[in-house]
């Protein structure tokens, strides 16, 4: 395995600083941390020496990895939940990631659970959201990717742009499939891929569409119409799955998703379970919401690995990604790609050069881990 470069280093070494002034703004307001890391992002949108210096801080890409029709330019990719409204779309790239899940957005613009609703267990290297899908609607979202040049398959923005959909909070269950559509509609000229969130914690009643019935209506609808979309090339549609699912619920999940058309699967969302949780940050721990990073760790992978086993559909691995280390065990579980949040709140850009220095091949990883079962 190549040894860290000077840029790697420097990132390291510099970040502990950056974060430090972060995890202070306005007395610890971890939302305001959340929206100054993207605005900062941002700046790297366009040509210049920011963009410049970014580039060889980050260093190269792993190699490159298909998934699902698309060719990702490295192993690492911004999970959902961090760019919400599209803000920084090609500065993402500057920093070494291959792809972007964009949002959660939704059909209606919404302004998401009273804050405070992000909170840092530092301790447990962990985060507790319940943001609520906090986006300005899918015409705003799509209208700025436009302004960007942005449009699927074209690679203007130098990686993989997906958008993850939710159900705006305001629609009844019962009404949930046309929502989606709408999202779907509206985004498919600019994304790469659109990822049905059906597995956020923070949407009430949102869970209930992993079940069966609901899945399978919601997944063969979005597929169908991703077809009359584009008959010759149809946007992929992934499915992200939560954490807490019962063994039971997953299997049928699975079949539901293989049977509709489903591109791939991501897994996992964030888990309304504390176990691995530092007594340190019990207080931030007892706020309601989802939890990512490192208490994640270890559920997450076996999730992944019990996917893999289940189904040839390719697995996008997330959560509990804090160090190089971490992905090499969400490789060999069988994940494809790697996406990280958390791991970034707490590790900085370097995580990313770190996973791409480590995962030159990362799809012959994840064929070793499924000839191995």
């Amino acid at each position: 395995m190549p040894r860290p470069g000077p840029g790697e280093r420097i990132a390291a070494a510099g970040y502990p600083l950056a974060r430090a002034a972060l995890f202070g703004l306005r007395g610890g307001d971890a939302e305001a941390a959340h929206e100054a890391t993207v605005r900062m992002v941002s700046w790297l949108n366009g040509p210049g020496p920011l963009r410049q210096l970014a580039h060889g801080l980050t260093g190269r890409r792993g190699d490159p990895v298909e998934v699902a029709g698309l060719r990702f330019p490295g192993p690492v990719g911004l999970a959902a939940g961090m760019d919400k409204a599209a803000l920084a779309v090609p500065g993402w790239s500057s920093l070494g990631f291959s792809h972007v899940e964009l949002g959660t957005v939704t059909a209606k613009a919404q302004s998401g659970n009273d804050r405070p609703r992000l909170f840092r267990l530092p301790t447990s290297r962990a985060v507790v959201n319940r943001m609520g899908f906090n986006n300005p609607g899918v015409e705003a979202v799509a209208a700025r990717l436009d302004g960007f040049g942005i449009r699927r398959g074209g690679g203007q923005a130098g990686l993989v742009v997906g958008v993850s959909i939710g159900k705006s909070k305001v629609t009844p269950l019962a009404e949930a499939v046309d929502d989606y559509l709408h999202s779907l509609r509206t985004i498919a000229p600019y994304a790469d891929y659109v990822a049905i969130n059906v597995s956020s914690p923070n949407t009430p009643g949102l869970r209930s569409l992993q079940d069966r019935g609901h899945l399978s209506e919601l997944t063969r609808a979005l597929v169908a119409e991703s077809r009359r979309l584009d008959p010759r090339r149809p946007v992929p549609i992934m499915v992200k799955l939560a954490p807490d699912l019962a063994p039971d619920a997953v299997a049928e999940a699975v079949a539901v998703c293989e049977d509709a058309g489903i591109a791939a699967l991501i897994a996992t969302n964030t888990t309304i379970g504390r176990r691995g949780v530092a007594v340190a940050d019990r207080v931030a721990a007892a706020e309601a919401g989802g939890l990512s990073g490192a208490p994640l760790r270890r559920r997450a992978r076996e999730f992944v690995g019990d996917l893999v086993a289940r189904t040839r559909l390719p697995v996008i691995g997330v959560g509990g990604i804090m160090t190089g280390a971490d992905a090499d065990a969400m490789f060999e579980a069988g994940a494809r790609l790697v996406q990280v949040y958390t791991g970034l709140v707490y590790g900085g850009p370097a995580l990313v050069t770190a996973i791409n220095r480590r995962h030159r091949s990362p799809v012959s990883s994840g064929e070793r881990a499924r000839s191995t079962r």
